[in-house]
Parts: C-alpha cells; sequence; structure tokens
C-alpha cells in the first residue's frame, strides 16, 4: 500500500524538520525545500495535504497486494523541486539519488545511500499527480502563506494576466508535417508488422530516407524574385511538381499501410492500440495531404481554424500578442491571478480563448477559494462593456483600462487616484510571471494537454512555496542577525 510518509526512522536520518539550510543562499533549491519543510511541519497543513495526495492512488488496488509504490511526500518534493529549478527528468533523475539537502527532505539518512531511483520511476510517480489534485493542493499551501504573511482582516488586492507558455514543438509547415506524420505510419506498422511476424516492412528505414528525399527537395525549393515572367513561371511549375511527387510518394505509403492493417487480424490489446494510433497518424496525413493540394496546386488560402500546429501535441496554438522581436509563439495561453504577496491565487489554461473570455471567471474561481478578494486590476486586453458590468459587481474596486475612446465619465475614472495607484502597481504581475518562465513556465516538455495542465499547476504550487521559503529564509536570516549582534555587545 502507499505511505503517505516513512515514518519508522533509519540509522543516519535526520527529521525533516531538523533539517537546517544556508540562510545566505540566493539558490532556488534551499527556498522551496523550506517552503516544503514548513507544509510537512504544519501539522494541520501537512494532514490536509496528505488527505488530497491520497486520491493519487490508482483505483481498484487491493491495498494487502503488490508492493508499496512511491511515498506521496516524496512525489511531492520531487515534482515540486523539479519545476522550481525548471529541471528535466534526467536533471532530477541526477539530483535525487546525489544531492544531499533534497535526500534528506526525501527521509533518506546517510547509511543508506544504496537507495536510488529510477528514471522511469521517477516518471511514472510525478505523472500520477493530477492538475485538480494540484490545484487543491495550492490552495491549501496558499491559505498557509497568507497565515503567514497576510495581516488580521486584511483583504487581498489582486493583480491579472496573460501570458504564453510554449509547447515542445518545431515550427510547423504543412510539408514537414506531413513527413512527420509519414514517418510515424511507418515506424508503427514496422513494429506492428514485426510483433506479427509480416515481413512487407522490413526495410521501413530505407522506405522513410526515401521519402525524405522528396521532402528535402521541397524544403529547398524557393519562389523565383526574377522579373522574366517566364523564368518565375518555370520556377513555379518546378515547385508544383516537386510538391506533386511528394504528397503522392505519401499516398502511397498511406495505401500500403492500410492495406497492411486490412490483412491483420489479432485480438492483442497492444497491437489494437497502436492501430489506433496509426489511424489518427493516416488522417493527419490525409489532412495535410488535402492542404498541400489547395495551397500549392489550387492557389487557396488555407483558413487560419482549418490549420493544426503539431501532430504530436494537437493543442498548441498559433498566438500572435504583437510583442517586439516575437511575431508569433507555438503554444497556449496561461491566465493567472496572484495578490500583492506574489501569491498564485489562481491560474486557467486557456484553450482557443481570448483574456477577455476568462476575466469573470478568473475572478469568480478564485473568489470560491480566497472570499477576502475584494480589488483586482487588468490590463485593457481584459475590456469589454460586459466584464466590467460584471466585476464591478462582484468586487469592491476595479482597474480595467478602457479600449478606444473614453466618455467623460470614464477619462473622470481613469484619472483619478486611487486608479493611477493601482494601475501602475499591476506592472509588478510581469515581474511574477517572468519569476514563472523563469522557474519552469517558458516551454512545456511534457506531453499531451493533460500533461501540459499538469505542468503549469506543478509551476504554480512550487512558485508559491519558493515565495514561502524564500519569507522564512528572510525571517530566519534577520534572527540569526539579531543573534550575532546580541552576542557581540555582550
Amino acid at each position: 500500500m502507499r505511505k503517505n510518509f516513512e515514518q519508522q526512522m533509519t540509522f543516519g536520518q535526520t527529521p525533516i524538520d531538523k533539517i537546517r539550510f544556508d540562510l545566505k543562499c540566493r539558490d532556488e533549491i534551499p527556498k522551496v525545500l523550506l517552503g516544503l519543510q514548513y507544509v510537512y511541519c504544519n501539522k494541520e497543513l501537512q494532514q490536509k495535504v496528505f488527505e488530497t495526495l491520497e486520491t493519487v492512488i490508482p483505483e481498484n488496488v487491493n491495498p494487502k497486494m503488490g508492493r508499496p509504490g512511491m511515498d506521496l511526500w516524496k512525489i511531492l518534493v520531487m515534482g515540486t523541486v523539479r519545476l522550481s529549478c525548471n529541471w528535466d527528468y534526467d536533471k532530477l533523475h541526477d539530483i535525487v539519488n546525489n544531492h544531499k539537502k533534497i535526500r534528506q527532505m526525501l527521509g533518506h539518512g546517510t547509511m543508506n545511500d544504496e537507495i536510488t531511483y529510477q528514471l522511469q520511476t521517477l516518471k511514472d510517480n510525478v505523472r500520477l499527480l493530477t492538475p485538480e489534485i494540484l490545484d487543491e493542493i495550492n490552495k491549501l499551501v496558499v491559505e498557509a502563506g497568507h497565515s503567514l504573511l497576510v495581516k488580521k482582516n486584511q483583504t487581498l488586492k489582486g493583480r491579472c494576466d496573460s501570458f504564453v507558455v510554449e509547447t515542445d514543438v518545431h515550427y510547423p509547415t504543412d510539408i514537414n508535417l506531413l513527413f512527420d506524420a509519414v514517418r510515424k505510419i511507418i515506424q508503427l506498422i514496422a513494429v506492428i508488422s514485426q510483433d506479427l511476424g509480416l515481413t512487407g516492412w522490413r526495410q521501413f528505414q530505407y522506405n522513410i530516407r526515401v521519402f525524405k528525399k522528396f521532402y528535402r527537395q521541397v524544403q529547398k525549393l524557393k519562389h523565383s524574385t526574377s522579373k522574366d515572367k517566364d523564368k518565375k513561371a518555370e520556377r513555379s511549375q518546378l515547385i508544383e511538381d516537386a510538391h506533386q511527387e511528394y504528397v503522392e510518394a505519401a499516398e502511397q505509403h498511406i495505401a500500403n499501410v492500410k492495406s497492411t492493417i486490412n490483412a491483420i487480424s489479432s485480438d492483442s490489446p497492444r497491437i489494437a492500440g497502436m492501430i489506433m494510433s496509426l489511424e489518427e497518424y493516416i488522417a493527419h496525413a490525409e489532412r495535410q495531404i488535402d492542404q498541400i493540394r489547395r495551397r500549392v496546386l489550387k492557389g487557396e488560402k488555407i483558413p487560419h481554424a482549418e490549420k493544426v500546429f503539431s501532430i504530436f501535441e494537437p493543442h498548441t496554438e498559433w498566438i500572435s500578442k504583437g510583442k517586439a522581436g516575437v511575431p508569433q509563439e507555438l503554444g497556449l495561453r496561461v491566465c493567472v491571478l496572484q495578490d500583492q504577496y506574489g501569491l498564485i491565487l489562481h491560474h486557467r489554461v486557456m484553450e482557443k480563448e481570448t483574456d477577455d473570455k476568462v476575466a469573470v471567471c478568473m475572478i469568480a474561481c478564485a473568489q470560491k477559494k480566497f472570499p477576502n478578494l475584494r480589488t483586482c486590476s487588468f490590463d485593457k486586453g481584459f475590456y469589454s462593456p460586459a466584464n466590467k458590468k460584471e466585476l464591478n459587481a462582484i468586487l469592491d474596486f476595479l482597474v480595467l483600462p478602457k479600449k478606444g475612446k473614453r466618455n467623460k465619465l470614464e477619462q473622470e475614472e481613469e484619472r483619478s487616484e486611487e486608479f493611477i495607484k493601482a494601475k501602475r502597481k499591476h506592472s509588478a504581475v510581469e515581474s511574477d510571471i517572468n519569476g514563472l518562465e523563469n522557474h519552469g513556465l517558458d516551454r512545456c516538455p511534457d506531453h499531451g494537454i493533460i500533461g501540459f495542465k499538469r505542468y503549469v499547476s506543478l509551476a504554480v504550487l512550487a512558485r508559491n512555496l519558493q515565495i514561502i521559503g524564500n519569507h522564512i529564509q528572510q525571517k530566519e536570516f534577520k534572527r540569526f542577525q539579531r543573534s550575532q549582534m546580541d552576542k557581540a555587545a555582550a
């Protein structure tokens, strides 16, 4: 049965509440570990966190059978440390096996250095955490942070903004997306054929190389910039012919794969799963073939809504925010709402949504968790007349600059001293977004929309733990300085 934490101490093990950190260190590791230590040492908070983490245990598992899984505390520590330090699983694998303080936080002593973790073990266990579980833990952590930072009966003042978290994809074109799809189709059918003893796809690597030559040929051709119409027409025809050959080669591979699928008869769940994946890649390939024909051979302009920007991360969106030097970003928008202490109260992954569509929802969801949120500031991107009306109804004070021209009443409102002061403070959210990006939330390496949401939720939780840890570190350092001054005076 999976435990919360191994209570039985071993020789050489340091209790978590007795772990000491360098108070002068400015690295993020001591800060996030101090935040985790605070969670563990606060017994009421620890119990609530463990009760939430217990839902990680997979259903339909008999607790009396099988070997025990990794402790829930270790899973939480590994997940938050990974995001706080912006590590991949390979880096995390090395650190949890060798870093002294992190191993102490995991519950290992100096006498059990032989206990190590495998890379796949880390991946499998950290991925058990779901966005919903992490959001619930984040709520508990923020409440604990408020008990340290917020004065009694003080209202929360929020700042809301969005930014783009990139997905781990290459720059998309219709020809390279078609190559990705056909490559995966050939590789998968080769694996299926090998498992079933079929001999039709033994030369799959050669087939991929041949198909890649067609892709490279199309990729290198550029439209002529000559003023000679004959030369331009000749180059255009050459480009069309190359695309036609490329598309026909892809169609031939797809036809061969379909004939192989039709000849397969197997009851294996593994084979059935691979065939389902194969059919998804075939659908991607056929869509790209259709778009290449329409764009190159028929001269059509493909509507943006029909485009897919990655066959591996289909949730990826093409986002143009008009920033200098950043013409476009490939990923998803993430909206965050933080309070005046830098703690992130609520976040939302925005799938096919813009800022003005989530403004009211962000405040409503945050107030369910933290009813004393009574003030919030936004930028112009969140403005709409309906948003302003609804937000004024649920907030005591709202900063939401209007887009375009303002009437006399709106001008007076935005020129008020209170509005200007709050608007100036709103820019602090940009530094906190930069902090999130520096600590892991610039590019998501995890796969799928669930992996993306989990990654974002872990980053938010890790950031809040780091803020709490930083506060504790500064407080302890000031206490240490006072004690040193008292000793010197004595």
